[in-house]
């Protein structure tokens, strides 16, 4: 018989769901006891939110969303973003993931979160559309380019990551995928390794960060000269700049925004033309 239970952040937990996303993801070396520790237990926007599927004492399914912030239609407020789901080879096609998503889904509106955000790839984006009502807000430009991206214009922006002083320290302090900041004119511009001579890239605007904000030394060497953009721009913004857009064929997968309101919030679906969203924003890098 299966039992569905809340995740746990404990030390034990963190080892057992360890061992199953690497069993699930054979070849991934992050999923450690200490990055799940950070990812998990240490976000300074709170506590990781999601369900275990268990078959006696064995560790069937698991599925989590970390906590975050986001500018939403002009408010300010709490969401989740949608991450790791792995299921045991000897239990797939039960439909545990969608039965752990409903459950975190209702834990999370009774916990006040207002909505969850994810980026699905080609394969997983259908599951989340048509077996849990997401949204799929728009599909992610990947560019390549080199400079700075044009400047913002002002305007309303249905989705943008609120970030601050500890949650950009934490999100910096990520074990095994460093990244890299510094302070350029009216911008923090942030940088991880994505391919040879390569680096992921993101700005945001200084105006929106406290003004005594400080990030790890180590992350303060500039980015590399090529840069990998990989989110949106609200259209108004006018584009990408000096970014040429990377044809599909030369693509892993092509990646979706998916996004769902959550009982009891007053959000509802997001504008696509009116988002603002980077690599900085979910755990490509």
């Amino acid at each position: 018989m299966t039992t569905l239970l809340p995740i746990r952040t404990d030390d034990d937990a963190l080892t057992r769901y360890a061992q199953l996303l690497s069993a699930c993801f054979p070849g991934t070396e992050k999923f450690t006891r200490t990055y799940l520790q950070w990812l998990y237990r240490d976000n300074p926007d709170g506590v990781a939110v999601g369900f275990d599927a268990w078959d006696g004492d064995q560790l069937a399914a698991h599925y989590v969303c970390i906590a975050a912030r986001a500018d939403i239609n002009g408010a300010t407020v709490p969401v989740l973003l949608s991450l790791n789901t792995a299921t045991h080879p000897a239990h797939q096609g039960k439909g545990l993931f969608t039965k752990l998503a409903a459950l975190t889904y209702e834990a999370g509106a009774r916990h006040g979160y207002h909505g969850v955000y994810g980026v699905a790839n080609a394969n997983s984006t259908p599951g989340f559309l048509r077996k849990l009502n997401f949204q799929l807000v728009r599909p992610l430009e990947a560019r390549i380019g080199f400079g700075t991206l044009p400047p913002p214009r002002p305007g309303p922006r249905s989705f943008a990551r609120r970030w601050d002083q500890a949650s950009l320290a934490w999100r910096a302090a990520c074990p095994g995928k460093p990244l890299g900041a510094r302070r350029h004119g009216d911008l923090w511009q942030f940088h991880a390794p994505a391919m040879p001579l390569v680096h992921a890239y993101a700005e945001v605007a200084a105006a929106s960060l406290p003004p005594a904000i400080a990030l790890p030394e180590a992350g303060t060497a500039a980015p590399a000269t090529l840069r990998l953009f990989l989110g949106l721009r609200p259209d108004a913004d006018g584009g990408y700049g000096r970014y040429v857009n990377i044809p599909q064929r030369l693509r892993p997968s092509p990646l979706n925004l998916i996004w769902l309101p959550l009982a009891g919030s007053d959000q509802g679906r997001l504008a696509p033309e009116a988002i603002d969203f980077s690599f900085l924003d979910f755990d490509a890098y």
